[in-house]
């Protein structure tokens, strides 16, 4: 008897100790809680977790206070008691283990990790996620822009940093930007495709803030004829084109196939943010203007896009650069992991299922026939 009542007891046993490992390894619902940034700051953060009709978890997070927009995770890994959410769109991941059933014990990552625990809620405890903003307003495809009023300022030389944005108000800004990059963005080419600029083009910067004469914002195109109009009305740029044979990269995917994931946001624009030294975030890109970003910023090469993918994408790139630039003494120290990292082209195929080919290829070079400094405002 006492045999068959340990056996029951140790049954029973078992069986609870497998309910308490199923219930532990249950991750759905919502989950809230706070992050630290420093300086005193913090922010709510929240995840709502799902099984879709595939059985894969999915993951919608909100950061309450920077305005509640739904940022939409790539994919959602669950190995027992761990979790990794992946968040292509910003560069970053979360990834957690469950303490208890109702406590995610984690770290967000987007470039320095930062502890982040999260608490399972109910509806009646969860914190109300506020509306987003609507979305911007969308330029009309069939006009042709122009900048309306735009201001040129010689830069500040104290103030770091490099950026040709957008505002969801349609503005266009750049600051730290010399001609010679106005040039490059304005017409999608290499450094090396520009000949014959003369040496102030490179060295002298300046912040532009440019209203265009149609409302919403423009795509990809409509900005860059925008500027492929302002350089000549301001810096009377003039230039003229030729054909030359140079040194390449071709893009293409990799044997493994795309690692990308599909951006569904409809958005007019890309968005390329640095995470650090070797390390960017892309955000609703195409494969082509990827490859004009990679030849403008990154590689010593022009780059054509042979990938043959067709849609815009969000993922994150890191690898060891060749140079980590000149020292900044403000700038926080280069990550613990920057010398275990793969040189660019080792990370374009393990991370992103692409690789680069070298090869000699026709490409078109910008002759500058004449350039002058900007006009008055």
């Amino acid at each position: 008897m006492k045999h068959l009542l340990a056996r029951a007891s140790w049954t029973a046993l078992m069986a609870a100790l497998s309910l308490g490992a199923l219930f532990a390894q249950d991750f759905t619902g919502t989950w809230q809680g706070v992050l630290s940034v420093g300086k005193g700051k913090e922010l709510k953060m929240v995840a709502k977790i799902s099984r879709a009709a595939n059985e894969k978890l999915a993951a919608t997070l909100y950061s309450i206070d920077q305005g509640g927009q739904p940022l939409n995770a790539g994919t959602v890994t669950q190995t027992g008691t761990s979790l990794k959410i992946e968040l292509p769109a910003i560069g970053g991941s979360y990834e957690a283990r469950l303490s208890d059933p109702n406590t995610l014990t984690g770290t967000f990552n987007q470039g320095q990790p930062i502890p982040l625990n999260l608490v399972r809620v109910t509806p009646e405890t969860a914190w109300t996620i506020p509306e987003p903003p609507p979305p911007p307003k969308i330029m009309a495809a069939n006009v042709d822009p122009a900048f309306e009023v735009a201001t040129i300022k010689p830069a500040n030389p104290e103030r770091p940093g490099q950026s040709i944005l957008v505002n969801p108000a349609g503005l266009f800004t750049t600051t730290n930007t010399p001609l010679k990059q106005l040039i490059i963005f304005a017409y999608g080419v290499h450094p090396g495709q520009i000949q014959n600029l003369p040496a102030w083009a490179e060295e002298e910067k300046y912040d532009i803030t440019g209203k265009p004469d149609h409302e919403g914002i423009g795509n990809d195109t409509q900005i860059r004829s925008m500027m492929k109009k302002l350089l000549a009305d301001r810096f009377g740029l003039v230039l003229h084109r030729e054909n030359k044979e140079l040194s390449a990269y071709t893009l293409n995917v990799a044997k493994s196939g795309p690692k990308l994931s599909v951006n569904e946001s409809g958005g007019n624009l890309p968005g390329f943010g640095g995470r650090g030294p070797g390390s960017i975030g892309v955000r609703n890109s195409t494969m082509a203007q990827f490859a004009g970003f990679l030849q403008s910023s990154i590689v010593d090469r022009p780059v054509v896009d042979k990938t043959g993918l067709t849609g815009k994408y969000d993922f994150t790139l890191t690898w060891r650069p060749e140079t980590l630039g000149p020292a900044n003494p403000n700038a926080p120290p280069p990550p613990a992991d920057l010398e275990s990292r793969p040189d660019i082209f080792g990370a374009m195929q393990e991370q992103l299922g692409l690789q680069f080919k070298a090869e000699k290829t026709p490409v078109e070079v910008l002759v500058v026939d004449k350039a002058s400094k900007p006009s008055d405002n």
